[in-house]
């Protein structure tokens, strides 16, 4: 059954429709995943420390393909449900390029920069070298990983989330093969993991321009285009608010890896490697959620369709507040399973990490609501609601909570901070909805 933009969904629709793009996310969070298991398993905790340690760095770069994939979806879903595909086809091909031109800057201010920011982030003689070693591999290959990050949100504007889907699964398998083989048989540590990683964002990323440049069946083509600084604006403030999560995750990480190098050392920073990989994966189904379903909320928005609106946004809530309800429980039960698969070979590592993903866990019960309410405040065009729920959720609540709290709890105050920080959040994001409950739909400002 093909889905269309303009279709009345029902929850088996809408779930059928952002499923691609939940998986797309989850793919895409398992390649640090895949590289913390092989290296943690035979290279030990002092590599696994390091991946952790930088790999927040590269993700900051990563962020912003991030921002121009989400925020250049609103407008290109907006204009096809005004009716002017041409239009939307300008400004998907001129955020195409300007992410690859961006990815070669990035990736050569990144490679001559990354010792000097190791350092600065706190990093000890024994992960030094690892960190850098790994980083500057996988920036050889940062363009290819913007464009994927990006792709995640055009292909779904493009009405193909499933070839979304399945380049995003290949390109996993693909991380997963070449971590065996170059981790796994050819023992070659760190590098090994961070040139799997490259290959694996040349398919995600490459593949899509390949299809979009030729003649192809969706709502989209990469054609000609200059820039249109007006339209690079909309979308760079459209998308501001997932730019601020995404870079504020990555500042968090940082933060906390220092702070963990004071309370724990490096064993603190391996902790954290799980609990953030682990993260990644639970919370890739919210971001997924609302990559998927930002589309349908930008076109009937731009159709003026506020009954559909209402729909969609009513069946999300519930959706996704069932969701954070299930992955609290199941870390919950399975944190000494999930631990042991990446630090099951020291004792009190193992028990470290066990503690800490106990904790963790109850941040999964509130995240959901203010990464969906982003979501939706960049898909009606109002990007400052959008970026006011980010900074306050990552920047204020994050970061004050892990700097406030371990000076109250120590150690566990650093575990306990994301829980105070999403709680937060949540309470914050259903403010603003219950605020703007009588023009949510249809405000122009």
């Amino acid at each position: 059954m093909n889905i269309k933009l303009s279709d009345h969904f029902t929850y088996r629709r809408v779930l059928r429709f952002a499923l691609p793009s939940i998986f797309m996310m989850i793919f895409t969070s398992i390649y640090s995943v895949v590289d913390g298991f092989f290296v943690s398993n035979f290279s030990g905790k002092n590599a696994l420390a390091a991946v952790s340690f930088i790999y927040p760095y590269i993700m900051i770069f990563g962020a912003i393909g991030f921002m121009l994939g989400t925020g250049g979806t609103a407008l290109i879903a907006i204009r096809l449900g005004e009716g002017e595909k041409e239009k939307a086809n300008q400004t998907f091909s001129m955020m195409v390029y300007v992410t690859i031109a961006l990815g070669i800057l990035f990736s050569i201010f990144g490679s001559v920069s990354i010792q000097q920011v190791a350092l600065l982030l706190g990093a000890n003689e024994d992960i030094l070298a690892l960190s850098v070693t790994y980083g500057s591999i996988l920036l050889i290959g940062l363009p290819a990983f913007m464009l994927q990050f990006e792709f995640q949100s055009f292909m779904v504007a493009a009405e193909k989330p499933k070839l979304g889907l399945y380049i995003t699964i290949v390109s996993g398998l693909t991380n997963i093969l070449f971590d065996l083989l170059l981790v796994g048989i050819l023992k070659m540590g760190i590098s090994g993991a961070a040139i799997a990683t490259d290959v694996s964002e040349l398919v995600g990323g490459v593949f899509p321009v390949l299809y979009f440049v030729r003649k192809n069946n969706s709502s989209l083509q990469l054609i000609k285009a200059r820039i249109d600084f007006s339209d690079l604006r909309r979308a760079l403030a459209n998308g501001s608010s997932e730019f601020i999560t995404n870079i504020s995750l990555s500042v968090v990480s940082m933060l906390y890896n220092a702070q963990l190098m004071k309370f724990a050392g490096a064993d603190g920073v391996a902790a954290y490697g799980v609990l953030l990989y682990v993260s990644e994966i639970f919370l890739a189904v919210f971001v997924g959620y609302a990559i998927g379903t930002a589309p349908i909320i930008g076109y009937h928005f731009g159709a003026r369709n506020q009954k559909e609106l209402k729909n969609v946004f009513g069946m999300s809530i519930r959706i996704i507040g069932i969701c954070g309800f299930a992955m609290l429980i199941a870390g919950e039960i399975f944190a000494g399973a999930i631990a042991g698969v990446f630090v099951g070979y020291d004792e009190e590592l193992m028990k470290m990490t066990v503690h800490a993903f106990r904790i963790f866990s109850f941040s999964f019960l509130f995240a959901s609501i203010p990464i969906y309410c982003s979501a939706f405040f960049t898909a009606l065009n109002n990007g400052v609601l959008s970026a006011l729920i980010s900074f306050v959720r990552t920047f204020l609540f994050e970061i004050g909570s892990v700097l406030l709290l371990p000076m109250i709890m120590g150690l566990d105050g650093i575990w306990f901070s994301l829980v105070v920080a999403e709680l937060a959040a949540s309470i914050l994001s259903i403010g603003i909805l219950l605020r703007k409950r009588k023009v949510l739909f249809f405000a122009d400002a």
